[in-house]
């Protein structure tokens, strides 16, 4: 088997998923799967206390929206873990792809949890405000224009703070995941779409180079990339 080179960022690799007419029964599976592959590798558990719940008020509510939530499961994780920590953090999941929105509001409700159909670009426009805003695995997908609409927007939106979390390309991550995921996720497109994935993803200084300034590239670990921007300072308890 030849190895991808993964010096410089593949960015014109698609993923199967992302096509509208893949298979809708490997599509469903894939969706079903990530709750586990996004526990295993996302790191959300960590972003959550480092750079979540600092920001979740002790009294009264606290508003999240997760953009390109996909199926769901980081929001309903998000909501969950806010729940039992004794916070009241409602959360938004939108997404334009509506196998990912059905898919997401047909799973069991999470309370203080909602999905809509629907662009980052049309809240702004609809003057529609969160506490905080976050995204998973969505970076790699964008463009060098769709990433600078999605930075934009993401700062009109958010009150607090914002987390994007992405992966960080690299040949270890590469190999790892193709060797873990072999036997793993049979009838699905995550071993496939995750190693075009990260053949898309960023290093750090490539999107340290590509952001804005006000904006903070971290890479916690050897396989993650968080883009960070702070609006306010969290709240006091």
């Amino acid at each position: 088997m030849i190895l991808p080179s993964l010096a410089i960022r593949d960015q014109h690799a698609r993923e199967r998923m992302d096509d509208p007419t893949c298979d809708p029964r490997r599509l469903a599976r894939t969706y079903a799967s990530f709750r586990l592959v996004n526990a295993m590798v996302a790191g959300w558990r960590t972003a959550y206390r480092r750079h979540l719940r600092p920001h979740l008020r002790a009294e009264g509510t606290t508003t999240l929206l997760d953009v390109g939530c996909g199926g769901g499961d980081v929001a309903r994780a998000l909501g969950r873990w806010a729940r039992r920590d004794g916070y009241d953090l409602r959360v938004t999941g939108i997404d334009p792809d509506p196998r990912a929105h059905d898919w997401a509001r047909r799973r069991p409700p999470v309370e203080g949890v909602q999905f809509r159909r629907a662009l980052s670009s049309e809240l702004v426009a609809g003057g529609e405000r969160f506490d905080l805003v976050i995204s998973n695995h969505l970076l790699h997908h964008l463009d060098e224009q769709q990433l600078e609409g999605l930075l934009e927007d993401s700062s009109r939106l958010a009150r607090r703070t914002v987390v994007h979390s992405d992966i960080r390309r690299g040949r270890l991550a590469h190999t790892l995941f193709s060797v873990l995921t072999w036997p793993l996720f049979p009838g699905t497109f995550i071993r496939e779409d995750g190693l075009t994935s990260i053949r898309r993803s960023h290093t750090a200084p490539e999107l340290r180079a590509r952001v804005p300034s006000g904006w903070t590239v971290s890479a916690p670990g050897r396989f993650r990339l968080l883009l960070l921007r702070e609006a306010l300072a969290p709240q006091r308890r």
